[in-house]
């Protein structure tokens, strides 16, 4: 059954074809006949009682320069609509936050995907706490004192924002490291948030495993490798994709949380684990399909919007 899609999303100009999942999901949804309404995060509005977003009717194609049409801009009611992708990248902010707000005033009627409600209490780097005996030791502190505890017990940590992404403000402190002050003090400067602090994992330089989970069953894996030199993996700063099977320990990662991604209502979710170690939950907007797609034959789009048609039916 056709359905109307509607896809909340940054710019669509500048993606990566190659690379970008959220032009995945467009594709295929265009494929089984699906209707695409494209806009952005800003043009999302409560308007006594309705929820509105005004964006443009959108065609994609696999052109490299030539990848999307739109058509006139037009507001819709979301209401009238069967499917909502919440799939604008972060950062976790107020902004982020206040569009969950409001798409949860139309789901679950309109399918929100991922729900939006838990989409909110659950950022990546929160919902693996409650899992402490899946993840690395951790920490979550604005004190410096606190976080000075923490790296004077593990010697080597990893310091990040707690809301970051991408890579981004990731740093290694080393036990020879002295900059745990300063770092604090530039990221106290810049916002009110914690940051978090893991025990840095060695195994990383073998690779940082991206496993997707599709409505709470893992469906493949990727490993991103860093580039040398360098700590993070993210493929956003050069980290390499590279093929990689699923092990027991993943599907044992996977077996413990995918319940409760399901009954969340997480359908599309990345996961990471570095030597078999949870270390976070990504669903806000998880990546990572096209790289699974080549490396694995697989069609994972297809599997996404098979349990979402499964869900609006």
């Amino acid at each position: 059954m056709p359905l109307k899609v509607a896809i909340q999303m940054d710019p669509i100009g500048p993606i990566n074809i190659d690379a970008d999942s959220t032009f995945r999901i467009a594709e295929e949804a265009q494929a089984r006949g699906h209707e695409l309404l494209y806009y952005t995060p800003d043009m999302l509005a409560y308007q006594e009682g309705r929820v509105t977003a005004r964006g443009w009717p959108l065609t994609v194609r696999r052109v490299k320069g030539d990848h999307f049409s739109i058509g006139e801009m037009q507001e819709i009611d979301l209401a009238d609509w069967d499917v909502v992708w919440l799939r604008q990248d972060p950062p976790f902010d107020m902004g982020y936050i206040t569009t969950t707000h409001i798409l949860e005033r139309v789901h679950p009627e309109t399918l929100v995907v991922n729900d939006p409600f838990w989409v909110r209490n659950y950022p990546e780097k929160l919902l693996v706490l409650d899992f402490p005996d899946l993840t690395p030791p951790t920490t979550i502190a604005r004190d410096l004192e606190t976080l000075k505890a923490f790296k004077h017990k593990h010697g080597d940590i990893i310091l990040k924002p707690l809301y970051g992404n991408g890579g981004a403000g990731v740093f290694r402190l080393d036990p020879n490291d002295r900059n745990l002050n300063s770092l604090h003090e530039l990221f106290t400067g810049i916002n009110r948030e914690p940051l978090i602090a893991q025990k840095f994992l060695p195994d990383v330089s073998a690779g940082d495993k991206r496993v997707i989970l599709v409505d709470g069953e893992p469906v493949g894996a990727i490993n991103r490798v860093p580039a040398k030199g360098e700590t993070r993996s993210n493929m956003h700063v050069g980290g390499r994709p590279e093929k990689v099977a699923l092990t027991d320990r993943d599907r044992e990662i996977c077996a413990r949380i995918g319940p409760l991604l399901r009954e969340k209502g997480q359908i599309f979710v990345g996961i990471d684990v570095i030597g078999g170690w949870l270390t976070e939950i990504n669903v806000t907007s998880p990546t990572g399909i096209q790289e699974l797609e080549r490396f694995d034959g697989i069609n994972i789009a297809e599997k996404i919007w098979q349990a979402i048609e499964a869900r609006v039916a």
